[in-house]
């Protein structure tokens, strides 16, 4: 018997909306990310991407635990001399939740061509007003 090996045209892509609302950060990007993975999917293929699209909607209502919205920081640098930067979860809460749970996400997916064009089809909304109607658009 042959191994069955999936070919690109075979695979058909499904839409998840995912409500963010009262979730753990750390489990919803789990959840996110194995479906961008399609590792939910029987015909799962490290060598390609077989994943779904995903729509992530009320990225400010995340819970975190412990004391991570005052410790837990992201850092940048610009390359230039003095050029650290440093945000706390809080803070970047504040300014874009949505950065957040992307940032979440693209952690959990593999560091090549394949992580980019996963990530491409992660959609985050701060909120859930329009999004539904924007989820209908993109569909018809």
């Amino acid at each position: 018997m042959k191994t069955y090996s999936v070919k690109e045209k075979e695979i058909q892509r499904e839409r998840h909306v995912i409500d963010a609302e009262g979730k753990v950060l750390g489990k919803l990007a789990t959840e996110a990310a194995e479906l961008l993975m399609g590792k939910n999917k029987a015909m799962f293929t490290r060598n390609l991407d077989t994943g779904d699209y995903v729509v992530v909607v009320n990225a400010v209502k995340i819970k975190v635990t412990g004391k991570k919205l005052e410790q837990k920081m992201y850092y940048r640098h610009s390359g230039y001399p003095g050029g650290f930067r440093a945000v706390s979860l809080a803070e970047m809460m504040s300014r874009k939740p949505e950065a957040v749970i992307e940032h979440a996400v693209r952690g959990m997916l593999p560091r090549n061509k394949l992580g980019d064009a996963m990530i491409k089809k992660l959609k985050v909304y701060a909120g859930a007003a329009g999004v539904q109607a924007k989820v209908k658009a993109q569909e018809g």
